[in-house]
């Protein structure tokens, strides 16, 4: 009798750990869902940065570098958050030196207009109290537009739009150490997609940004 023996295979579980150094960037919205970035907030130049906290030495050996070979400069990744309320007329942007407030039109002013509601101004003291709570003497004010009607009217209104929000954080803050710098981008910059009214929407809208001094 030819006897047969089956030997059955253990199943084994390989988990490979590699160290590296990694860098995170962090883009919560709504509901903390990530997804890409869909463009600048604001103009160029107002981005933020940020230096890398501690050195690296490029002679350590835990790094294990080939030989010959040396490090880059060492570069800190901004975070961002961003949270927008549900009804979609506020979002608020962290990263690690600024805070971003945005305000769609339709909930500060009445159409192509730059008169402020009694909801608009309260809407604003608040976001002065977080300007206060950050101790901050530089403050951003632009307003933009969606792409309708002529690029110099939406110039002139956005411009209009931003004193207005400026002159109520004027009032609020009454620091004479404040700077503001305020301006009306019309249509340039948009932050959705201006073929859909939805995107308009979004579009128009004044931001408020200042310093975070991680008070």
């Amino acid at each position: 009798m030819t006897r047969t023996s089956t030997r059955l295979a253990q199943p084994r579980l390989a988990l490979v750990l590699s160290a590296a150094t990694v860098m995170v960037t962090v883009n919560l919205y709504g509901a903390a869902s990530a997804h890409a970035d869909d463009g600048p907030s604001v103009p160029p130049g107002t981005e933020a940065t940020a230096s890398a906290p501690v050195e690296l030495d490029p002679n350590d050996p835990d790094l294990k570098l080939p030989e010959g070979a040396t490090l880059t400069e060492p570069k800190v990744l901004d975070i961002k958050q961003i949270v927008e309320d549900k009804s979609g007329d506020e979002r608020r942007e962290d990263t690690n030196s600024d805070v971003t407030f945005a305000l769609q039109a339709e909930v500060l002013f009445g159409k192509n207009s730059a008169k402020l509601s009694a909801e608009a101004k309260a809407r604003i003291t608040t976001i002065a109290g977080e300007i206060k709570t950050q101790n901050a003497t530089k403050v951003r004010v632009f307003g933009f537009t969606d792409n309708l009607g002529s690029s110099a009217h939406g110039d002139v209104l956005s411009r209009r739009r931003a004193n207005a929000v400026q002159a109520v954080l004027g009032q609020e803050l009454s620091d004479a150490d404040i700077t503001y710098e305020v301006r009306g981008y019309g249509e340039q910059y948009p932050i959705a997609d201006n073929s859909t009214e939805a995107g308009r929407k979004k579009n128009r809208r004044v931001e408020i940004t200042f310093p975070r001094t991680g008070s």
